[in-house]
């Protein structure tokens, strides 16, 4: 349980580091993430529609 705590505390360093860093690529990232999570949602609703 110990090496999964220091991976977490691990990747939420090299986020901080890296919005630090490059804010504009951290953006770029988070822009992204969002328009894929918003195709999906697109996505998801059309596959709904269509069975309905």
């Amino acid at each position: 349980m110990p090496a999964k705590k220091y991976v977490v505390w691990v990747a939420v360093a090299f986020v901080a580091f890296y919005v630090f860093k490059q804010p504009d690529g951290a953006a770029h990232s988070v822009h992204q993430a969002a328009n894929g999570l918003s195709s999906a949602a697109d996505s998801l609703t059309t596959f709904v529609n269509a069975i309905l």
